[in-house]
């Protein structure tokens, strides 16, 4: 696949029909750096994922209408564009001229963006592609546990009946971290703690 190819589909997501380009425009230009930071930290194994999530929530309490799935396209978008700047050694200048007619249809700040952290950034990516293609299953973040009472429940026998939420969260293969909760009874969480210790004994002996 030439290069021509393989930015083929990054056209397409930024030209208007594909929306992102028009996302991108609602973005400030701090906030769309910040994004391009996290990407290239991930793409370069220094973070697990990008939090867009917590992004999110920060430039709509800026008073910026987007929604998480639109920033999620666009993280997803700029990620294949520097994961295949990457692998084909471009440099800054060769990057933009890459993308030829699609770069038209974005907003300067996101160029002047685009253009400092790949020259600043673009040659530190290590990105192992095969490692990458290969790899099917998330990556742990985080955890966070906090004891409840339930006031209604299909499951529990009476009220006031104590449980615990649990929260991981978790990057994807793709990198987008996002957070599964769940919820347990006392006697669940022990076992689901208890089996944690035993994990926690068998890696000592490794």
């Amino acid at each position: 696949m030439s290069t021509e190819q393989a930015f083929a589909s990054d056209r397409y997501c930024f030209a208007d029909g594909g929306g992102a380009a028009d996302k991108i425009r609602l973005i400030p230009q701090d906030f769309f750096a910040e994004l391009c930071e996290q990407i290239i930290q991930h793409l370069n194994h220094k973070i697990p994922g990008v939090n867009t999530i917590e992004l999110c929530q920060r430039i709509q309490t800026s008073g910026i209408d987007i929604n998480i799935g639109d920033l999620a396209k666009i993280a997803n978008t700029l990620s294949f564009l520097f994961s295949t700047a990457a692998r084909n050694n471009l440099s800054t200048e060769e990057l933009i001229a890459t993308l030829g007619s699609g770069i038209s249809t974005l907003p300067k700040h996101a160029l002047q963006v685009i253009r400092h952290v790949w020259n600043e950034q673009g040659k530190a990516i290590a990105v192992s592609e095969d490692a990458r293609n290969t790899a099917t299953v998330g990556q742990f973040v985080d955890m966070k546990w906090k004891l409840g009472v339930a006031m209604s429940s299909d499951t529990c026998r009476s009220l006031k009946y104590p449980y615990v939420t649990v929260t991981l969260t978790v990057a994807d293969p793709s990198g987008q971290i996002t957070d599964k909760s769940f919820e347990m009874t006392i006697p669940q969480f022990k076992n689901f703690f208890r089996q944690f210790k035993e994990m926690a004994s068998v890696l000592e002996t490794v």
